[in-house]
């Protein structure tokens, strides 16, 4: 297995649990990857004023705005729309990664995930994306 260079990944994760956050945040940082976060939709779209990222990991059940509005907005805005925004959700019934995937958005990871190969996962989500929109 080879390991994707992240170095010159600036992520910003959105996810309101606070130990989530922590150990994507350990897993991206040592692999060389900047990391920025926000606790919810307001404050990610307040974030991407500022930055654009490589991509986006968004959690989708969050106070104040949900990932599905943040991503919706993300898509409405023209400078930040093309930015990938992979689903990092709790949301795993069956039809949830086809429902998330038919509103747009470029990959999905249910939690709890696999940090072994969750840099892989990121990976495949990006060449996914990027594949299909050539």
């Amino acid at each position: 297995m080879t390991l994707p260079n992240v170095d010159h990944w600036i992520v910003l994760i959105v996810d309101d649990e606070p130990h989530n956050v922590g150990v994507v945040e350990k897993v991206l940082t040592f692999s060389g990857a900047r990391v920025i976060t926000a606790e919810d939709g307001i404050e990610g779209l307040r974030v991407l004023d500022e930055v654009t990222p490589t991509f986006i990991l968004l959690d989708l059940s969050m106070p104040n705005m949900d990932g599905w509005e943040m991503h919706r907005r993300i898509r409405s805005r023209h400078e930040i729309r093309d930015v990938p925004v992979i689903a990092l959700t709790a949301h795993a019934m069956l039809g949830d990664r086809e429902r998330v995937l038919a509103e747009g958005f470029n990959g999905y990871i249910a939690k709890p995930f696999r940090i072994g190969t969750f840099l892989d996962e990121i990976q495949n989500c990006l060449e996914s994306s990027s594949a299909g929109m050539s």
